[in-house]
């Protein structure tokens, strides 16, 4: 280290394992990274992803000022004020001659990995007053919210596995040693899985393919891509069925076990396996090492999910943990209490006093081309092309797209290309980059680098298998130049308002006073908070209200964190439901259960394609760091070599993959590790587009995955995309 390099700790935002880092910097460069030994939550741990931190956050084609498309047709760079100018001057214009739903958002997965992407969306939705909603959640873990908000009355209210105390640990669609984890914020996942194997503990993963994750198991299920729900119910059924079912002390907060038992009578193992491709035995076994285990938790993610019965296999998820009674206790699945949570409604946590909720509902309006239902405020982002390009009254004539990318996310990205390209009046994107979506935008409004930036998880604190807090200030200053992500949001919000020219801490006040009255704490409170900028405010504010009585204060004293304690019991306190108790078989799940009884006897493809993660990448936003790329991180078609065999593939030369939505062709790796009659291509590719500024990502640009799809077949409870278990036809490329 050279004698003007200096270390910052930093909370990586690469993903959701919200691991802490320690930056080697020269000058205002990060020259390297390497993880916080004294982080009370990773305590050293650090993937690729984060040892890659200062070549991402140094990347040459990050946009440094704003771009704004001038009558050329061209984009251009331009000052912040001809950006926001430009913005005030259209947007507010099309609200008052259209109506605000002539307005849509988008809001991608990055923007729950930084403090603006999580404070300010909700002000700028409260605004615009558009029900023009579309987010990520809808190609990942909507079926999950939903799943939580029928059972418990809060969409989210999801409880994580006990990781570091279970004794048994079922997984299902769910890859953490590539993932690093999701909706169960993990540091060091693959060690924490390790340990449970150490002190005796069993490690069950249900996936059809055999994932790092699944070569760590006891015993790896490959079940059939898409029968997740019709496997979970038949061990819901064993369980209820041979009288293993035991809630203990939840039966107190449980209604409609005898409704239950009922609507899982016909889901037996024999009546599933084939559906399953799983044998009867196996699924027996599985309840009973679930009901035999000391504490056990049951975890579903994406492949579960993004699914056609994401949401019934969410809710069965949580319906096994309550009938072996590790719902809500030490070793099984317990719901975190961040720092900024709300606090108790009731005497505190572990209290049993019941307090009714306003419950959770679902289809509060629907989309005006197809009529899909809103789930927890958002409609399918399926949907967003047909609502910009279909013609009538309501239609999307502005869009305002806060780093998220579409076109390579979400299903038939070429019908949203062209809809973004001819369809739309303005558009709108906040992205550090100019990619496959941002490039259709009128305006381009770029975030400083994450080493210029303070951060704070909102979000993933919430799904935190510890309670833990921490909070890192910018670890460089802000570039001449720039402008902080938080002040880019506060003035976008007051531009679409019509209050242009007012200064960005109005927004910041706004949401200090209206926070403050909705506690009912003394006004007096907003004179007492710290900090250096509106964001530290509001994070202070939240700290004080929050269950711990913590303040920014005290937080900046402990750089590395304050450790707040494992999970503990808390119900009923999370409950939200008009009843006050957890409905286990609410109205929506039992009028579904027909659809997945069907699925029982159906015939099934005879190929079909599922999706897989990568350990050195997070969905399409990192595949521009060359340091990052290569190894496993390819775009290849796996497929089982029985299966290439029959079609005529030969490793290495390239295949043409066909569904619904089209067809790409991709290079082939014959490989054991998916099972027979699956084939497995990568989210978040497809860069070859023109008109982008990645480098590095149009150098190997892969194949988009989801223009296989044409966005039709969705859950019908969430709205989620299916992206896996999709049939699909593979033929050699001559």
């Amino acid at each position: 280290m050279s004698h003007d390099s200096r270390t910052a700790p930093r909370i990586c935002p690469l993903c959701e394992a919200t691991c802490g880092l320690t930056l080697t910097i020269e000058g205002t460069t990060v020259t390297g990274a390497r993880g916080d030994r004294d982080d009370v939550f990773s305590r050293g741990f650090i993937c690729p992803k984060g040892a890659a931190f200062g070549a991402l956050d140094a990347d040459p084609d990050r946009l440094r000022t704003p771009l704004v498309r001038g009558g050329d047709g061209e984009l251009h760079e331009a000052s912040w004020g001809e950006a926001f100018d430009l913005i005030a001057a259209r947007i507010p214009a099309l609200t008052a001659a259209h109506g605000p739903n002539a307005v849509g958002v988008v809001l991608g997965n990055p923007n729950v990995h930084t403090m603006a992407g999580s404070l300010y969306p909700p002000l700028l939705l409260g605004a615009l007053r558009t029900r023009n909603l579309f987010t990520a959640s809808t190609l990942d873990q909507m079926p999950k919210h939903v799943s939580s908000g029928l059972l418990f009355g809060d969409a989210h209210a999801i409880p994580v596995p006990d990781l570091d105390r279970t004794d048994h640990l079922l997984l299902i669609g769910a890859n953490p040693l590539e993932s690093n984890g999701s909706l169960c914020t993990a540091p060091d996942f693959p060690g924490r899985l390790k340990a449970l194997r150490r002190r005796g503990g069993t490690l069950t993963v249900i996936d059809p393919r055999r994932t790092r994750t699944a070569r760590l198991a006891d015993r790896h299920v490959a079940i059939r891509p898409g029968a997740d729900a019709l496997l979970l119910a038949a061990v819901a059924h064993t369980l209820l069925d041979e009288k293993l079912a035991a809630p203990g002390a939840l039966a107190a907060h449980l209604d409609g076990m005898d409704e239950l038992t009922a609507a899982l009578a016909d889901f037996t193992p024999d009546a599933v396996a084939a559906a399953c491709d799983v044998d009867a035995d196996t699924i027996t076994a599985i309840a009973r090492e679930l009901a035999a285990a000391p504490t056990a938790a049951v975890y579903g993610r994406i492949g579960s999910c993004t699914v056609e019965h994401g949401t019934l296999a969410s809710w069965l998820v949580d319906v096994l943990n309550i009938l072996t009674g590790n719902l809500d206790r030490p070793g099984g699945a317990l719901f975190p209490l961040s720092a900024t949570a709300r606090a108790p409604r009731t005497a505190g946590p572990g209290t049993r006093n019941a307090v009714p909720g306003k419950g959770f509902a679902l289809g509060r309006w629907s989309s005006r081309v197809s009529g899909r239902p809103e789930a927890k405020g958002e409609l399918p982002i399926a949907a967003l092309a047909e609502e910009i390009d279909t013609p009538g009254d309501g239609r999307i004539r502005a869009l305002l797209v806060l780093a998220a990318n579409p076109v390579l996310s979400a299903p038939d990205g070429d019908r949203l290309d062209a809809a973004l390209a001819g369809g739309l009046d303005f558009m709108v994107s906040v992205d550090p980059y100019l990619n496959e979506t941002s490039r259709h935008a009128d305006v381009v409004l770029p975030p400083p680098p994450p080493s210029q930036s303070a951060h704070f998880d909102f979000a993933f604190n919430g799904f935190a298998v510890r309670n833990q807090v921490r909070y890192t200030r910018a670890a460089v200053p802000l570039e001449d130049g720039r402008m902080d992500e938080s002040e880019i949001h506060a003035r976008l919000i007051l531009a679409v308002s019509g209050l242009h020219g007012a200064p960005p801490s109005a927004v910041d006040d706004l949401a200090v006073d209206t926070a403050i009255a909705k506690a009912g704490a003394p006004k007096e409170l907003a004179a007492a908070l710290t900090g250096m900028s509106g964001p530290e405010r509001r994070l202070d504010l939240m700290l004080r209200l929050g269950p711990y009585g913590l303040t920014l204060e005290r937080l900046l004293a402990h750089p590395h964190g304050i450790d707040l304690g494992p999970l503990e019991p808390r119900l009923p306190d999370v409950l939200r439901t008009r009843s006050g108790r957890v409905e286990l078989l609410p109205e929506p799940i039992a009028a579904d259960l027909p659809r997945l009884r069907r699925a029982s006897g159906g015939r099934p493809a005879p190929l079909v394609l599922v999706g897989r993660r990568h350990l050195r990448s997070n969905n399409s936003w990192m595949h521009n760091v060359p340091s990052l790329t290569g190894g496993s991180n390819v775009c290849t078609l796996q497929i089982h070599p029985d299966d290439a065999a029959r079609i005529g593939l030969v490793d290495g030369a390239l295949a043409r993959i066909e569904s619904s939505g089209g067809g790409v062709e991709a290079p082939v790796e014959i490989t054991d590790t998916v099972r027979g009659g699956v084939v497995s291509l990568p989210h978040g590719w497809g860069h070859g587009r023109p008109g982008t500024r990645m480098t590095v990502a149009a150098a190997r640009p892969g194949v988009n995955v989801n223009q296989l799809l044409d966005g039709t077949l969705l859950d019908p409870l969430s709205g989620t995309a299916v992206l896996n278990a999709i049939p699909v036809s593979v033929t050699p490329v001559p």
